[in-house]
């Protein structure tokens, strides 16, 4: 035994009061102290190796790998007393699914909860040149040499570990685990050539007892087992790390098994985080039913959770001295040791050497990373938002008898004026056709062609495996869309009502949004969401219908935001959506006015000049480009969506009747804005109006104005006269009243004649 050894285990026996006071320290010296004296928890000794089928080296190995997990949470907790470490939820604890690690192959796409450290530890291992201690290292001390992050955040994820990175605490990463899952067969039946998993593989995703109890996680459970009870394939492993706790309230004795052990389609496979044989049993046989079945699994590893939730937490205010000892007491790191010592044959020496041994390992890394570079610089820090490392060429544009043979007896009516719902039909039609791994789903979308019909048809040409009805589920259906991506696809997933997306909003949020900044751009989330959405439906009112909200899609960086207000410019572009999501990865919202969908009049009945032809399908329109309709001076609209159609009407009686000369600017993106050039536009007008059909407070108008002044404030010697026309901030009620508070044709012209003081009524 060494001489720090022997010092170690001499401060244990000669400081009990320790126990009262660091618990970081205490279940290190209760380590060597008990394995020194051979005081180890006796319920495993009649464990059968055989049984489990692995060899005493790989148990040896394991044991390692729980070490290291255990050294890494004491060396966090003492750089956080010095200020270098800032995040400190460790895997104490919990270091049993190191066997998980160890019976899941690299091919085997995971999605980690925040206290698996032992399983990515273990997993690093089947890459000889995997330097993971170091890694996580980086990570602590949130160095920009971090290969997953770059000091961004504290996460478990690598791209040649096949792990996505995760900082949900919420269980908000199962959807897309789902999605990933279900992804894998579908890829293998389209023949998609992007796809990323192995046709073989599956998906463990692990979480915690509590996050069990999240929406998020009972809504992808049960969207699991929906699938796999129609026969879907979902070659899937939740893995429930159940430590009885969550943060400082208990879980009910037995829930776990209660809620989860019956429910249909769901294997439910018990197993003793505490016993690493145990473990390894039942996530071979997780693994192996889940990867011939292509049915979901269940598997429940029960566990303790050591050091409380977090740095922050102050364990002994909700649990007592005597409760926390008892805990630790279960320590899994000596429960492992018991079974080298009576099975696998290792001295108290040899044990106690590994465990020093890593310590020093770990300590000696400590010292090096916490002089290694950090990320401050704001423009740094933000240039992964939108990254992508693996940046694609889109498929060429289908030929012209391939688009004959697909549109068929509708080919000869392309260049026939349609609807805004029609054209879009048309042109993700033809998107599906020069894009294999464009999946279109949600709810009621396949046979029935969604509420409003825009999908009609759609299903008859691409069949059940590109188009499909997915439960009612908005959590699920955005889940789906990110894990699909992960696997090769370009998702184009349909949310029903704009005001159900904020039922889901995380997914894109939390999850999505924040894959690319916390990978440097080596993950990324390509996906278009279409959202029906927006106000003045006159035959369908209230507020969950007529949902006038969208600053959500605003404050969420890096997203592309398209509010198309005629059908032409929906095709063309919903075509530059594709192209950005397939060729960089990014994500789309496409929120399309329900109000337009079937108008097909601007001003008098018949006069279709709401009507439009199918754009050529070369025709784009680039990210950030707004339509000007005519180059008077007088005043400036500004405005989207249902806005342009109304100010196209506002216009018209404007310089009819008024005698002003008008330009129009529907913006077309709110996401991204030129605002330099949208400045530079509307810089020779008196009179600038912003017409905003979404509520005033918190709305796109206010940043409208903001920006327009800082970018014409320094260069004019007179800012034009600014003026907000927005929906009232309220909901929108039902029947005649619906559109009352918003701005209208009418409201609009008032709002100039009112703002111009030198409009003149036409004679």
């Amino acid at each position: 035994m060494s001489e720090n050894q022997t010092k170690s285990i001499n401060q244990s026996l000669n400081q009990s009061t320790i126990f009262n006071f660091n618990r970081a320290e205490a279940i290190d010296q209760q380590f060597l102290q008990r394995v020194s004296l051979d005081r180890l928890p006796e319920q495993y000794s009649q464990t059968n190796l055989r049984h489990a089928q692995i060899p005493v080296e790989e148990l040896v190995d394991l044991f390692e790998s729980q070490v290291m997990s255990r050294h890494l949470d004491l060396r966090a907790r003492l750089l956080k007393n010095d200020n270098q470490c800032f995040y400190t939820i460790g895997s104490s604890g919990h270091e049993g699914n190191a066997a998980i690690g160890k019976v899941f192959g690299i091919r085997d796409m995971a999605f980690l909860h925040y206290r698996s450290g032992a399983l990515m530890l273990q997993r690093a291992k089947q890459l000889p040149d995997a330097t993971p201690l170091y890694d996580t290292m980086l990570s602590f001390v949130a160095s920009k040499d971090e290969p997953i992050a770059g000091g961004r955040h504290k996460v478990w994820g690598s791209l040649p570990l096949n792990v996505p990175p995760q900082t949900s605490t919420i269980a908000s990463h199962l959807p897309k685990a789902v999605g990933a899952a279900g992804s894998i067969d579908k890829a293998s039946r389209l023949g998609l050539t992007d796809a990323v998993l192995d046709p073989e593989s599956l998906v463990v995703c692990s979480f915690g007892d509590a996050s069990a109890n999240h929406s998020t996680a009972v809504g992808a459970i049960n969207a699991a087992c929906w699938a796999a009870y129609q026969d879907q394939d979902m070659p899937i492993v939740f893995l429930c790390e159940d430590n009885q706790i969550g943060i400082s309230v208990p879980t009910p004795n037995n829930w776990i098994r209660a809620n989860f052990s019956a429910r249909p389609q769901l294997n439910y496979i018990p197993c003793d985080g505490l016993n690493l044989c145990d473990v390894v049993v039942a996530a071979k046989e997780a693994a192996d039913y889940a990867r011939t079945q292509r049915k979901p699994v269940f598997l429940h590893m029960k566990t303790v959770r050591l050091l409380g939730h977090a740095g922050s937490d102050m364990e002994t205010t909700y649990r007592s001295q005597q409760e926390i000892e008892r805990i630790e007491g279960d320590d899994p790191l000596l429960h492992s040791a018991h079974l080298l010592r009576t099975i696998a044959g290792l001295s108290t020496q040899e044990i106690l050497e590994i465990y020093e041994r890593v310590r020093e390992r770990i300590e000696r890394i400590s010292k090096y990373v916490i002089h290694r570079p950090k990320i401050t610089d704001p423009l740094e820090i933000a240039t992964t938002v939108v990254a992508c490392t693996n940046e694609k060429k889109s498929p060429a544009l289908p030929s012209d008898a391939q688009r004959a043979q697909l549109f068929d007896k509708e080919y000869s009516k392309l260049n026939t004026p349609q609807h805004m719902a029609k054209l879009i039909n048309w042109g993700i039609s033809d998107l599906m056709l020069q894009y294999p791994g464009i999946v279109l789903f949600g709810e009621d979308v396949a046979q029935k062609g969604g509420v409003y019909n825009v999908t009609e048809g759609i299903y008859k040409k691409f069949g059940g495996e590109r188009i499909y009805n997915t439960l009612l589920d908005e959590q699920t259906i955005i889940g789906a869309a990110i894990g699909l991506a992960h696997n090769g696809f370009l998702p184009m997933a349909e949310i029903q009502f704009l005001a159900y997306f904020h039922n889901a909003e995380d997914q894109i949020r939390g999850e999505a949004a924040t894959l690319s900044f916390f990978s440097q751009g080596q993950y990324t989330n390509p996906m278009i969401l279409r959202i029906a959405g927006l106000a003045y439906q006159k035959g369908f009112g209230g507020h969950f219908h007529n949902d006038n909200s969208i600053s959500i899609f605003r404050d969420i960086p890096g997203l592309i935001v398209a509010i198309p207000s005629r059908g032409d410019d929906a095709v063309q572009m919903l075509r530059t959506c594709a192209r950005e999501a397939y060729e960089k990865g990014r994500i789309v919202m496409f929120v399309e006015p329900i109000a337009l969908y079937m108008t097909k009049d601007l001003h008098v009945v018949n006069d279709k000049e709401w009507s439009f032809n199918y754009p050529s399908p070369d025709k784009e329109i680039a990210l950030g480009e707004f339509a000007q309709y005519g180059d008077g001076k007088d005043l400036a609209i500004i405005t989207y969506g249902n806005g342009t159609y109304y100010s196209m009407q506002a216009k018209k009686e404007l310089e009819e009747k008024y005698g002003l000369q008008v330009r129009l600017i529907d913006l077309r993106w709110i996401s991204p804005i030129d605002e330099q050039k949208l400045a530079d536009t509307v810089a020779p007008c008196e009179h600038i109006l912003i017409v905003d059909e979404c509520r005033k407070t918190g709305s796109l108008s206010e940043f409208l104005v903001s920006s327009l002044y800082s970018h014409l404030s320094n260069h004019l010697a007179k800012m034009p006269k600014t003026e907000v026309l927005a929906a009232i901030d309220c909901f929108i009620p039902l029947g005649v009243a619906a559109a009352a508070g918003l701005p209208k044709k009418d409201e609009i012209v008032k709002a100039a004649v009112t703002f111009t003081a030198h409009a003149r009524k036409l004679q």
